[in-house]
C-alpha cells in the first residue's frame, strides 16, 4: 500500500511540474475555440499528444526490468540537471504557441455526429497534439526516470492518474477561458517554482531506488 501511495504521489508531482507551462498554452487554445475549431479538437489532440509522450517514455520502464534498481535511481539526475539549467538560464516557450492556434480556420460539418466522428481525424485535432508534443518533449526526460524501476502496477496507477490528471488540466484551462488575465498570472509565477521541484523530484527518485545508499558503499 505504501508503494502505491508513493507512486500516487510521484505521478501527482511530476505531472504538475511538468504540465504548468501547459495550462497558459491550453488557454491560448480555448481562447480560439469558435464554430470550426470545436473543444473536443483540444481534448483529443491534447490526450493523443500527451499518449505519445508516455510511448516515448516507455523505455524507461522496460529497461528498468533488467537494470539494478539503485543504477536506475542515476536518471534522478536528469530532472536535477534540467531544474538546475532552468533556474540558470530560464525558458520562454509561449512565444510559437500563439502563432500555431492562429491557423485554426476552417469550414466544419453541420451533422453533430458526423462533425464528432471527423473530428476525431480532424487536422485541428493533429494540430493540437504537434503543439503538445513540441510543449512536452521535455517531459520525457522527467518520465523516463520516474517509470524506471517501477513495477507494473505502480506503473499502471502512474499512468491512471497522469491521463486523469490531463482531463484536469484541459477542464481547468476551460473554466479559467474566460479569465485568462488571471490565469496567465498563475500560470506565470507558478513557474517559478517548477526548477526547485524539479531538483526536489529528482533527489526523491534517487533515494526512493536506493541510489544514495549504493553510492555510499561504492565508496567504502
Amino acid at each position: 500500500m505504501n508503494q502505491l501511495v508513493t507512486a500516487f504521489t510521484e505521478s501527482l508531482v511530476a505531472f504538475a511540474v511538468t504540465n504548468i507551462d501547459d495550462i497558459l498554452i491550453l488557454l491560448l487554445l480555448f481562447s480560439q475555440v469558435d464554430i470550426n475549431f470545436r473543444r473536443r479538437h483540444i481534448w483529443l489532440g491534447q490526450f493523443l499528444g500527451f499518449t505519445i509522450i508516455i510511448l516515448a517514455s516507455l523505455p524507461g520502464f522496460f529497461g528498468g526490468l533488467f537494470i539494478q534498481r539503485e543504477l536506475i535511481g542515476l536518471l534522478g539526475i536528469l530532472p536535477i540537471i534540467i531544474g538546475i539549467k532552468q533556474l540558470v538560464k530560464p525558458d520562454n516557450e509561449n512565444t510559437q504557441i500563439q502563432a500555431v492556434t492562429t491557423e485554426f480556420k476552417e469550414s466544419y460539418p453541420a451533422n453533430p455526429v458526423l462533425s464528432f466522428i471527423l473530428s476525431i481525424l480532424h487536422p485541428h485535432t493533429y494540430k493540437v497534439a504537434a503543439v503538445t508534443v513540441a510543449n512536452g518533449g521535455d517531459n520525457i526526460s522527467i518520465y523516463i526516470p520516474l517509470f524506471a524501476g517501477q513495477n507494473l502496477i505502480r506503473l499502471g496507477v502512474i499512468l491512471g492518474v497522469f491521463f486523469v490528471m490531463v482531463a484536469v488540466w484541459c477542464a481547468i484551462a476551460d473554466l479559467l477561458s474566460r479569465q485568462t488575465a488571471i490565469a496567465y498570472i498563475l500560470s506565470l509565477h507558478g513557474k517559478n517554482f517548477v526548477p526547485f521541484i524539479l531538483i526536489g523530484l529528482g533527489l526523491f527518485i534517487m533515494y526512493e531506488r536506493g541510489t544514495f545508499t549504493w553510492l555510499l558503499n561504492l565508496k567504502l
